[in-house]
């Protein structure tokens, strides 16, 4: 069993990959192809992490056998041999506890990799996730020595999944008051607070929130990933599998999550997405999720039947 703390070495990675920020590309491992409605396509381990999220977490799952991941996966257009390639790789890189029973592997999530999800899962199924008090920021400033480059990349995923944008070098804003030191704490990024200081803001009258919002984020791009979730999941879940189908729903809202940090509706066009596309979302997962525990229950006993 592979297991880690926060602040030992690979910790932050693995927040990051939980949160589908930073998964790693290796030979042989692509995103899935994409399903009807479903432009982007997911890898493997983002569907993974959506299953956990949506339908294993807090229900008192027992270790689920490799067989049920390679059926989801197969179902949502995954090779079987990229699919115990990947539940190997979460393995090695302590995201799974693996355990043998008989002559079958059975993974779950290992503890500190079901807390990160946990985290993440509140952001999901937040009512609205896009929305903050009225005119409140946090501004953070950072000065990254250059014989630290290898820290760029993480703090940079790390800030932009927390809702940071970007508004010069060094520079970054995000809507509403984020808790900045638990958001650097929960990928190992402990080191990076004693380089940084972070303020809750509120602009002055002469500013002008639109411009530098769209400075700060793509906002023509965002408006896209809204737009095309919306597209995708407006006529509710495709018939058939419902563990696939929350599966694939919850990896689109995660890459929707991703990309919008909550922008202010009030500083945007008045047709802004965001509302609705969340209320989609809401319909869509509470519309599958009894179906969908009611199928991994009967996956859990057909794998233990046999």
């Amino acid at each position: 069993m592979h297991r880690s703390e926060a602040g030992e070495p690979g910790a932050a990675r693995r927040a990051l990959e939980v949160w589908g920020v930073a998964e790693p590309a290796e030979p042989g491992l692509r995103p899935g192809p994409a399903t009807a409605g479903h432009p982007g396509g997911h890898r493997p381990q983002a569907l993974l992490f959506s299953f956990f999220g949506g339908v294993v977490l807090d229900r008192d799952v027992p270790p689920i056998p490799s067989a049920v991941f390679v059926r989801l996966l197969g179902g949502l257009g995954i090779a079987e041999a990229a699919a115990r390639a990947t539940l190997a790789r979460m393995t090695r890189r302590g995201l799974l506890d693996r355990t043998q029973v008989g002559r079958a592997a059975h993974y779950r999530l290992t503890p500190r990799t079901e807390e990160l999800v946990r985290k993440a899962s509140r952001r999901v199924s937040a009512a609205a996730p896009f929305e903050h008090p009225d005119g409140e920021w946090t501004l953070l400033c950072y000065s990254m020595p250059e014989s630290r480059r290898d820290l760029r990349h993480r703090v940079r995923a790390t800030l932009t999944w927390a809702g940071f944008g970007g508004l010069r070098d060094g520079v970054w804003i995000a809507p509403g008051t984020v808790d900045v030191a638990a958001v650097l704490a929960d990928a190992g990024l402990d080191e990076v607070a004693e380089l940084a200081e972070w303020f809750a803001a509120s602009p002055m009258s002469a500013v002008r929130v639109a411009a530098f919002i769209r400075r700060a984020w793509p906002v023509d791009e965002i408006r896209e990933q809204h737009e095309e979730f919306i597209r995708a999941w407006w006529a509710g879940p495709a018939p058939g599998d419902p563990l696939g189908q929350i599966t694939l729903l919850g990896a689109d809202w995660l890459r929707v999550l991703r990309s919008d940090p909550g922008l202010p509706a009030q500083h945007l066009a008045a047709d802004w997405p965001a509302a609705q596309s969340a209320a989609v979302y809401r319909r869509c997962y509470s519309g599958l999720l009894a179906a969908a525990e009611r199928a991994l229950d009967l996956e859990l006993g057909r794998s233990a039947a046999g």
